[in-house]
C-alpha cells in the first residue's frame, strides 16, 4: 500500500526551525537553571527540580555510520552511538543537520540526545520497526507499539537542540472525513487504505480498522501480546514516552506529526520541558500535544502548541486500572506558553482515576482553541481532582468555551452545539448512581484573572447529580461571547469582579446550584443585541443563591426564576 506523507507539513516546519547548533562554546545554554520566580508563587511545598547534567563526552552519529540522504535506516548507527556514550559514562549523542531516516531511539541514563539546527529525524512508516511493547495508553495497561523516542527506568536524560523530531504519523492515524477538506479525503482514498462501513474514516489498512473499537483507543476484550498483534496496525504509539524514569530535560526542539499523542511522560519525576515547538496537523486523531501521566514534579514553561487535539494534558489512569495503580499527578507548574489550535488549552482528565492535585497554571495565552480551560470526566472513573490554581490567561476566538468542566466526557470533542446533560432529580431519584470509589471528584479550584474574547459560550460547568463540582472560585475575569453560560450540578461557587458580555441569554443560566456567591460582577448583552434574562435560575435543588453587588446592562429582565425553585433561594444585596 502506498503510504500517504505529508511533505510539505514536514518541509515547512524544516524551513522555519533555526537556532545555535551544539558545540562546546555554544550561545545556548540548554542546562541554565530554571528561573527562581517560578517556585515562588504557589500555594504548595515543591522542591526544585534538578538540571540534568552530563559529562563532557560527545559522539557524532556519523561517526558509526549514519548517513543523512533520507532513505538509509541509521536505527543501528544511533543505536551504537547511544552505547557508546552509556559504556563511557555518560555525554552527548549528536544528531547534525540533515534528514536521518530511522527507527525507534531507545535511550539509556546519562544520554543527552542533542539534535542540531537543520537535522530533520524522520522515524521510519514501517510498522514491521515498531514492535509492540507494554506500556499503559489513555490510562489502561495494555500493549502498543514502542514509541519513536523510547526510555524506560531510566535516570539523568535530556533531549536538547533545536531540530525535528517528525513521527510519520499520516502513515498510522485514521482520518474523519469531516476533518479535512474534500481534496484531502480524495488523496487518502486514492494512496489506498481502506474506509470504515459507513464511509466516514479512512484507515491506513484493514488490521488498523479491525483494531478500532469506536469510542477511546484500547480495544476491549484482548489479554496476550498475541491478541494484540492481530491490530498492531491500529496500535499507534506515542511519539515521545518515557516511563518509570526520573530527572528528565526536554529542551528546544521541535516534535512534530506523532502517530497518537506527541509528548507523554508516564509515571516519572524530575521533569523539565521548555522551549518546545509541538505539532501536530489540526485533524490529527488523538494528536495531543503533552499528557503529563501519573507523575510529579513537572515543570512545563515557553513552549508552543499547535495540534490536533488537547495541548497540555494531565491525566493518571483510568477506571479500576488507574485506581489500582494509584499514582497520582502532582506538583506540575506551568507558565508562559501558548496554545493555538487543540481541543483544549490546559486540560485536565479525563483519565484522573489516580488522582490529580498541586497544579499551578500561570501566563498562558490560547488563540482559537476550541476550549480554553477544560476540565473532563465521566461516571466510573474515580479518582480525586484537587488543589489547582489557574491564574493570567489570555485567550481569543475560543471555538466553544473558555473555561469548561463536564463530567459527562463520552470521547467526543468540544463543539459549539454541544447539549447540556438535563436530569431532573426528583424524577430520576431511586436512577441516580450512589457515590462510590467510581464516582469523580473535582474540588478546590482557583480561577483568576482571565481574559476571553470572542467565544461561542461564556462557561459552561457541568458536575454530576450525585457529586456536584464544588469549590471553584473564579474572580477578576472578563468574558465577551455569543451566547451565555451555565452552571448545573454544582456547589460552593464563587464568581467575584467577573464581567460577562453575550449577544444571546440568558447571560447566566444555573440549574441545581448550592451556596452560589456572584459578587461585584457586571451582567449584560453588547449594545447591538437585543435585551434578554440576565440571570436564569431553575432546578428544584438550587439552594442559597446569592447576589451581591451585581449590575446587569441592557436586559429586558434582571433575573428569571423557575416555578420549581424554593422561595427565598435566590437572594439580591447591595454593597
Amino acid at each position: 500500500m502506498k503510504r500517504l506523507i505529508n511533505l510539505s507539513f514536514i518541509l515547512l516546519l524544516t524551513i522555519g526551525s533555526v537556532n545555535c547548533t551544539y558545540n562546546n562554546n555554544t550561545s545556548k545554554d540548554y542546562f541554565a537553571p530554571v528561573p527562581v520566580h517560578y517556585y515562588a508563587e504557589f500555594p504548595f511545598e515543591m522542591d526544585e527540580i534538578p538540571i540534568p547534567e552530563f559529562p563532557d563526552y560527545s559522539v557524532n552519529i556519523t561517526e558509526f555510520g549514519a548517513v543523512s540522504d533520507g532513505e538509509t535506516l541509521n536505527t543501528e548507527a544511533i543505536s551504537k552511538a547511544i552505547d557508546d556514550v552509556s559504556n563511557n559514562g555518560g555525554g552527548t549523542v549528536v544528531i547534525p543537520r540533515g534528514i536521518w531516516l530511522t527507527g525507534p531511539i531507545i535511550l539509556k541514563s546519562n544520554i543527552n540526545l542533542h539534535v542540531e539546527k537543520g537535522a530533520l529525524v524522520k522515524f521510519s512508516d514501517n510498522f514491521d520497526h515498531y514492535p509492540l511493547v507494554e506500556t499503559v495508553f489513555e490510562g489502561l495497561d495494555t500493549w502498543r507499539a514502542i514509541s519513536p523516542i523510547y526510555a524506560k527506568g531510566v535516570e539523568n536524560i535530556a533531549i536538547t537542540g533545536e531540530g525535528i523530531f517528525d513521527g510519520s504519523g499520516g502513515a498510522w492515524r485514521p482520518v474523519k472525513k469531516f476533518k479535512v477538506t474534500e481534496d484531502h479525503w480524495e488523496e487518502l482514498i486514492e494512496s489506498g487504505g481502506v474506509l470504515s462501513d459507513d464511509g466516514r474514516v479512512w484507515y491506513p489498512t484493514e488490521a488498523s480498522k479491525m483494531g478500532d473499537p469506536g469510542t477511546f483507543n484500547v480495544p476491549p476484550n484482548r489479554e496476550t501480546k498475541e491478541d494484540y498483534e492481530e491490530v498492531r496496525d491500529f496500535l499507534r504509539p506515542v511519539l515521545v514516552s518515557i516511563r518509570e524514569s526520573k530527572n528528565i530535560l526536554l529542551d528546544g526542539p521541535t516534535f512534530q506529526n506523532s502517530p497518537a499523542w506527541n509528548i507523554n511522560p508516564l509515571m516519572s519525576e524530575n521533569i523539565i520541558l521548555r522551549n518546545l515547538t509541538v505539532r501536530n496537523p489540526e485533524y490529527a486523531q488523538n494528536g495531543d500535544g503533552l499528557d503529563i501521566s501519573s507523575s510529579k514534579n513537572v515543570l512545563v514553561y515557553n513552549n508552543s502548541f499547535d495540534v490536533g487535539d488537547d495541548a497540555i494534558c494531565i491525566k493518571s489512569g483510568k477506571n479500576e486500572d488507574g485506581r489500582q495503580r494509584g499514582v497520582p499527578t502532582e506538583n506540575v507548574i506551568i507558565r508562559d506558553n501558548s496554545v493555538y489550535h487543540a481541543h483544549g488549552g490546559f486540560v485536565v482528565g479525563s483519565e484522573m482515576s489516580g488522582d490529580v492535585r498541586n497544579i499551578h497554571v500561570a501566563d498562558l495565552t490560547f488563540m482559537g482553541t476550541d476550549v480554553g480551560i477544560r476540565f473532563k470526566s465521566t461516571r466510573g472513573r474515580g479518582g480525586v481532582v484537587e488543589n489547582i490554581q489557574i491564574e493570567n490567561i489570555h485567550m481569543i476566538d475560543m471555538v466553544t468555551e473558555p473555561i469548561r468542566f463536564n463530567l459527562y466526557y463520552g470521547g467526543e470533542m468540544p463543539t459549539p452545539n454541544q447539549k447540556a446533560e438535563i436530569v431532573d432529580k426528583k424524577k430520576l431519584q431511586e436512577q441516580i448512581p450512589e457515590v462510590n470509589e467510581e464516582t469523580p471528584r473535582f474540588r478546590d479550584i482557583s480561577i483568576k484573572n482571565v481574559y476571553s474574547f470572542n467565544s461561542k459560550t461564556a462557561l459552561w460547568i457541568q458536575g454530576l447529580p450525585e457529586m456536584s463540582v464544588r469549590n471553584v472560585r473564579m474572580e477578576n475575569m472578563k468574558l465577551t461571547a455569543s451566547r451565555g453560560g451555565m452552571i448545573m450540578d454544582a456547589e460552593d461557587i464563587l464568581m467575584k469582579n467577573v464581567d460577562i458580555e453575550v449577544n444571546e441569554g440568558p447571560v447566566l443560566f444555573l440549574n441545581n446550584v448550592h451556596s452560589i456567591s456572584l459578587e461585584d460582577m457586571n451582567i449584560g448583552f453588547a449594545e447591538d443585541a437585543g435585551a434578554g434574562t440576565g440571570i436564569r435560575l431553575v432546578g428544584p435543588f438550587s439552594e442559597s443563591v446569592r447576589l451581591m453587588g451585581v449590575r446587569f446592562t441592557n436586559t429586558a429582565e434582571e433575573t428569571s426564576i423557575g416555578p420549581n425553585v424554593g422561595k427565598g433561594v435566590l437572594k439580591r444585596q447591595e454593597k
